[in-house]
């Protein structure tokens, strides 16, 4: 069950107004009146844990006025008469609202829930899927106890800086030709370049003598005199 079942009515109170101050914190009991079938609000009340059976006719059953009362005194909703009056209404739709919130931060589904004020199939499926993560038994009813523990995660998910994206640089376009070239050469070019002419001298002018000179030079003059003068005195007379 959920707001206390079994307990007193202070413990009772001050247990189910824990939840009420998160309702206030998120849009205010300044919500616009709901209007709900019977068997809509029946549905949020046994979603949210109350001892209901989903049926549709007048709320003026024990059990159905009984679960009011419990919803009307734990958020101290005056005056407690078992009356799902518009107040009464307003004020279930705001938690339902919040429950779909904490449920898109959490678990991120795909479609997110949408935030109205039904306690529907998709919401149910969400509460099971929380229930199974955590290894709780997978009711679909979102009591006291999975509500504070979702409204906990989910501002701890809530409170994270959301990373921002770093901006990858577009790929330069590479110009692709349109199809592979087919000029393909006829045949390689087979001209291979004469030999680099090596410039060499046709001979080095060995100027070799044909031999070593002979010129001897001719002997040297040797006055050699004819003989000794021979000054014959002539004859004085």
């Amino acid at each position: 069950m959920w707001c206390g079942f079994g307990k007193s009515s202070a413990n009772f109170a001050v247990t189910c107004l824990i939840t009420a101050s998160v309702v206030i914190a998120d849009t205010g009991f300044a919500a616009s009146q709901r209007s709900y079938s019977p068997q809509q609000f029946r549905a949020v009340l046994r979603g949210l844990g109350y001892n209901v059976k989903v049926v549709n006719g007048a709320l003026t059953d024990q059990e159905t006025k009984k679960a009011i009362r419990e919803f009307q005194t734990g958020y101290r909703l005056k005056p407690v008469d078992g009356i799902a009056g518009p107040k009464t209404q307003a004020y279930a739709a705001n938690i339902i609202k919040i429950l779909q919130t904490n449920l898109n931060a959490v678990l991120k589904p795909n479609p997110p829930l949408p935030r109205d004020h039904f306690y529907g199939p998709q919401i149910e499926a969400a509460v099971k899927q929380y229930q199974k993560k955590y290894q709780m038994q997978e009711t679909g009813i979102a009591n006291l106890a999975l509500r504070q523990k979702l409204n906990e995660e989910a501002k701890t998910v809530i409170s994270q800086p959301t990373p921002k994206p770093t901006p990858k640089p577009t790929a330069k376009p590479t110009a692709k030709p349109m199809g592979k070239p087919t000029a393909t050469p006829m045949a390689t070019p087979m001209a291979t370049p004469t030999a680099t002419p090596t410039a060499t001298p046709t001979a080095t002018p060995t100027a070799t003598p044909m031999g070593k000179p002979m010129a001897t030079p001719t002997a040297t003059p040797t006055a050699t005199p004819m003989g000794k003068p021979m000054a014959t005195p002539t004859t004085t007379p």
